[in-house]
C-alpha cells in the first residue's frame, strides 16, 4: 500500500520546535504517512534522521512590498471596522533614511492608499501570488512538487512571504494545503501573508479570532487542535533531577531560584531595570533569611550586552542561563532554536518557584507545570520613550483573553516586589485557577495532544474529496 506523503513546509526557523523538535513527524510516521520536510532554513534535519527538501529561491522584490502594505491597509481596515486605535501600535516602521528604502516604504504607501478596502486587500492577496508566479523560485517549487507529488501541504506559520510560492504552487496543481497559526497573539497584527486551503488553530477562541479578521474563512476550514509547543512540558525523558540540573549550570542546591523571562529590546526596552529591581528585592529578601536567587534567561535573538552591568553587580544572585540557540548567519531570523534548548527551558521551569517577565507567553508554561508567573507592570526611565509604555503593552488585544486580572501576579511598582516574591513562593494550585483557565481558553486541553489531533484532522481533509483550495 503506497504511503501518503505529507510535505511540512519550514519557510522560516519558527517551526522547527514545534514540528521538528516534538514527536509530530513520529507520529506522522506511524500513522501511516511518509514525511518529508521542505525547509528554507539552515538547519539540517537529515541529522535527526528526517528526510528534507530543501526549499530553493527566495521571494519577488514586489512581493515583499506588497506584503508590507497588506499588512499596513490590514490594520487600517481593522481600526475601522472594530473602532479601535490600538491596530495602529502593530504597525512596523521601516527607516527610511536611504534613497531605496525611502522608494519601497512610497510604494507601499501608495498600495496601501489605493486597496485599503475589504476589495482592495482581496486584490492585494491575489496580488501576492500572482507575483510570485512570475519567479524563479514559484517554479521551481512547482518541480518539485510535480515530482513528489504529495497529498499536503503543512505551513508551520502563516507568516513569511516565503511560504507564498509553495503553496500558490501546491494550489495550481490541486494539491492540498493548510497552515498552523503560529503564536497566541498573531492574528489581532494582520500577520497572515499567505492563503491556504485549510487552518489549524489553538483554540476556539482563536477560531473565532480568524473568522473575526478574515470573514472569508469558512468554518469548514478550520481545526481546533491545540500547539505542539506545550507537548514536551510532559515528556518525562526530557527532565532533569534537581541534582543534575544544578550541577550543570553551576547553580546552588541550598537556594530556592526564580527566573527572569527576558523580552526582546522592542518588546522591553527597559528590562535591565527590571532585572534590577528584582535583584535587589532578592537581596533584601535574603537578609531576611531567604536563600533565593534568579535564572536569568534572556530572550534567544537578543544578543546585546545590556543586561552586562546587572548581572556584574549582582553576580551573586543572578545566573544567566543563555537560551541554546545557534546563529546561522547575521539577522534575528537566521538565530534558531535547537533541540537541547527545549530540554534547557522545560528544566529551567522544573527547577524554578516562578517566573518574571514583561508580557510574555511564559505564563503558560509556567501554569503547565502549575508554576505561577508576575506580570511586570510599572514604568521606568519616564520620558525616555514616547513610543512604549507598560499600559500600551497590555493593551493589546491578546491579553484582553485573560479571564481575569487573577490570572498572573502584578508587580506594579518596585517597592511591592519582594513582597510578591513571598506570595509566589507560597502558592498552591488553587492560586493558579485562573491561570489555568486562561491557559485553557488559549489553548485546547489536554495540551500534550495537539500533535495526534493535528495528525486526525489532516487525515479528515484528505479524506474529503474536494474542497479545500477553492
Amino acid at each position: 500500500m503506497k504511503l501518503k506523503k505529507i510535505f511540512i513546509l519550514l519557510p522560516d526557523g519558527i517551526g522547527l520546535k514545534n514540528f521538528a523538535f516534538t514527536s509530530f513527524a513520529g507520529l506522522g510516521k506511524k500513522m501511516g504517512w511518509e514525511v518529508v520536510f521542505w525547509n528554507a532554513t539552515s538547519f539540517d534535519l537529515e541529522k535527526m534522521g528526517y528526510r528534507e527538501i530543501k526549499l530553493q529561491g527566495r521571494p519577488r522584490a514586489k512581493t515583499d512590498l506588497l506584503k508590507r502594505a497588506k499588512i499596513t491597509a490590514e490594520l487600517d481596515l481593522f481600526t475601522r471596522k472594530f473602532n479601535d486605535p490600538v491596530y495602529q501600535s502593530y504597525k512596523f516602521r521601516n527607516p527610511s533614511k536611504r534613497i531605496k528604502e525611502k522608494v519601497k516604504n512610497m510604494l507601499v504607501s501608495h498600495y496601501v492608499f489605493y486597496n485599503s478596502s475589504e476589495n482592495g486587500l482581496r486584490g492585494l492577496r491575489k496580488g501576492m501570488q500572482a507575483s510570485e508566479k512570475k519567479g524563479n523560485y514559484y517554479r521551481d517549487c512547482l518541480e518539485v512538487l510535480k515530482k513528489e507529488k504529495p497529498d499536503f501541504i503543512f505551513c508551520t506559520n502563516q507568516r513569511p512571504v516565503t511560504a507564498i510560492a509553495p503553496l500558490t504552487a501546491a494550489k495550481d496543481l490541486g494539491i492540498k494545503t493548510g497552515t498552523f497559526i503560529f503564536s497566541w497573539d498573531n492574528l489581532p497584527k494582520a500577520t497572515m501573508v499567505i492563503e491556504p486551503g485549510y487552518y489549524f488553530v489553538w483554540s476556539e477562541h482563536m477560531q473565532r479570532e480568524l473568522i473575526k479578521y478574515y470573514p472569508f474563512i469558512r468554518n469548514d476550514q478550520i481545526s481546533i487542535t491545540g500547539s505542539p509547543q506545550f507537548e514536551p512540558h510532559f515528556d518525562p525523558t526530557l527532565r532533569r533531577t534537581r541534582a543534575e540540573f544544578f550541577k550543570e549550570n553551576g547553580l546552588d542546591e541550598d537556594k530556592e531560584y526564580i527566573c527572569f523571562s527576558g523580552d526582546d529590546v522592542t518588546t522591553s526596552p527597559y528590562d535591565p531595570q527590571y532585572l534590577e529591581d528584582v535583584a535587589g528585592a532578592v537581596q533584601v529578601l535574603n537578609q531576611k533569611n531567604y536563600n533565593l536567587g534568579i535564572i536569568f534567561r534572556r530572550n534567544p535573538v537578543d544578543h546585546s550586552d545590556r543586561y552586562d552591568p546587572i548581572l556584574k553587580e549582582f553576580e551573586d544572585i543572578i545566573v544567566p542561563l543563555d537560551p541554546k540557540w545557534k546563529e546561522y548567519s547575521s539577522g534575528w531570523t537566521n538565530i534558531l532554536p535547537t533541540q537541547k534548548d527545549v530540554e534547557l527551558q522545560i528544566n529551567t521551569i522544573l527547577h524554578t518557584k516562578a517566573v518574571i517577565n514583561l508580557a510574555s507567553s511564559m505564563v503558560f508554561d509556567y501554569v503547565a507545570f502549575e508554576k505561577p508567573c508576575l506580570y511586570i507592570n510599572y514604568n521606568v526611565n519616564s520620558g525616555k520613550s514616547k513610543d512604549w509604555s507598560v499600559e500600551k503593552v497590555y493593551n493589546f488585544i491578546h491579553f484582553r483573553s485573560m479571564p481575569s486580572k487573577n490570572a498572573v501576579f502584578w508587580l506594579n511598582s518596585k517597592e511591592e516586589i519582594a513582597e510578591k516574591l513571598k506570595l509566589v513562593l507560597s502558592a498552591t494550585p488553587e492560586d493558579l485557577e485562573e491561570t489555568k483557565k486562561w491557559f485553557q481558553k488559549i489553548n485546547l486541553h489536554p495540551p500534550q495532544e495537539a500533535s495526534q489531533r493535528i495528525w486526525e484532522e489532516i487525515e479528515r481533509i484528505i479524506s474529503i474529496s474536494n474542497g479545500g483550495n477553492d
